[in-house]
């Protein structure tokens, strides 16, 4: 099945990795910036010895777009093809409305059809205090930054083949969602209700949703996902979720890939997660315990969160994080006073402003030999005790393909 975007002649998996290369530069930036700060060669080394000088002075986001400007167009027009650009990247930053171009007639007359693309009506900012008449055809609908509080349950008969659905930045509450309002949109995959007032997940929801974003909200509680076998992506970040409301509700997605539970009021980890994750941020919680192999299910994991919690030794087993599908795994802003031990296949390994005493190589290398080495690229290792003059000899033919060690 061909999943690009809509008017581009780009093969949707490739333009879904460019998407992801460049979310992956910006994300970080989440948790925390990425350090910059200048760099000290070691001479003879495979690798830079990167000195830290204290407090992040550089966002990642700016980092990159410092680094990376003129790669903005090339991306650009890939992500939306040669013909016709996708206005929705665009909206993320900033470009004026008039982008958009002449308006379709097929459309409300307070929003946006552009000719160009006229299956996608834009009613952002227009002070907007119900969901407009939607016409027939219209297959992707933003209604950003309004005072929407209520979805009667008819708002959408007229477009029962709608696709994404975009209500970020208004004033919902689930009582003010009527009846079956989103299970009726069969065709629907991209449903996010960002910066609202919703306290519970909304549903019923179609089996046909992808994409689910609830940000930002006062959820304490999760409905039923039951039957959502096209679940891949869910955002719940920055809401009121403990770990028993997650446990009872995630169970059965098969298909989820990607889960953001990072700036929740979880103590724990929460049980019965898919194992089909392949990125989990449990970031900014006040988790202090790893239950022993809790990681072990998740045979396909690549990306783990676990920064700015209450992680100490006592509460992380010997092997909590050796599992050798992790490439990238962020465990900065806790209590470790030793390092925990991953696998050889991990490339990127943050532990910057822990309580961190010595360097033990053993923590990635089990054995030293010509074909037994960690695959480290980049570590951080500023903010704890552990110092340049005080990494062992030997951590260099352990981390021989390092290319950024940061310490104090």
């Amino acid at each position: 099945m061909d999943c690009s975007l809509p008017g581009s002649s780009i093969h949707g998996i490739f333009q879904a990795r460019v998407l992801q290369w460049v979310s992956i530069s910006f994300s970080r930036g989440s948790s925390q910036p990425r350090d910059l700060t200048p760099v000290s060669r070691i001479a003879g080394r495979h690798f830079t010895i990167r000195a830290s000088m204290g407090a992040h002075s550089e966002s990642g986001f700016k980092a990159f777009a410092r680094m990376n400007l003129g790669v903005f167009p090339l991306l650009l027009a890939l992500i939306g093809g040669a013909s016709s650009t996708y206005p929705d990247y665009y909206d993320y930053y900033d470009f004026p409305q008039s982008i958009y171009g002449r308006s379709s007639p097929n459309c409300a007359p307070e929003c946006n059809c552009p000719e160009s693309y006229p299956t996608a009506m834009y009613c952002d900012e227009l002070k907007l205090k119900s969901v407009p008449m939607v016409p027939p055809g219209i297959k992707y609908l933003y209604l950003r930054n309004n005072q929407i509080d209520h979805i009667d349950e008819k708002a959408f008969e007229n477009v029962t083949d709608l696709q994404w659905l975009i209500l970020d930045h208004n004033l919902l509450e689930n009582s003010k969602i009527k009846g079956r309002v989103f299970s009726k949109l069969k065709q629907l995959k991209k449903l996010h209700i960002n910066y609202n007032n919703l306290t519970e997940s909304v549903g019923p929801l179609p089996k046909s949703l992808v994409d689910l974003q609830l940000t930002h909200n006062k959820i304490s509680k999760l409905g039923s996902f039951d039957g959502l076998v096209n679940l891949t992506f869910i955002h719940l970040q920055h809401n009121q979720l403990k770990e028993d409301a997650v446990s009872a509700a995630l169970k059965g997605l098969k298909s989820l890939e990607y889960l953001d539970l990072s700036f929740n009021q979880m103590t724990k980890l929460p049980s019965g997660l898919p194992v089909s994750l392949l990125t989990l941020y449990l970031d900014n919680n006040k988790i202090s315990n790893i239950p022993d192999e809790y990681f072990k299910r998740f045979s396909a994991l690549q990306y783990l969160r676990l920064s700015h919690n209450e992680l100490a030794d006592s509460g992380v087993p010997g092997n909590s994080f050796n599992v050798s599908s992790l490439l990238e795994l962020d465990l900065s802003y806790n209590k470790l006073k030793s390092i925990p031990t991953v696998n050889e296949n991990l490339e990127n390994y943050y532990l910057e402003v822990n309580e961190l005493e010595k360097f033990d190589v053993k923590s990635f290398c089990k054995i030293l030999g010509p074909l037994s080495y960690s695959k480290i690229k980049h570590l951080r290792l500023d903010g704890n005790h552990i110092t340049q003059t005080s990494l062992p000899p030997d951590m260099y033919e352990c981390l021989r393909v390092a290319n950024e060690i940061t310490v104090n």
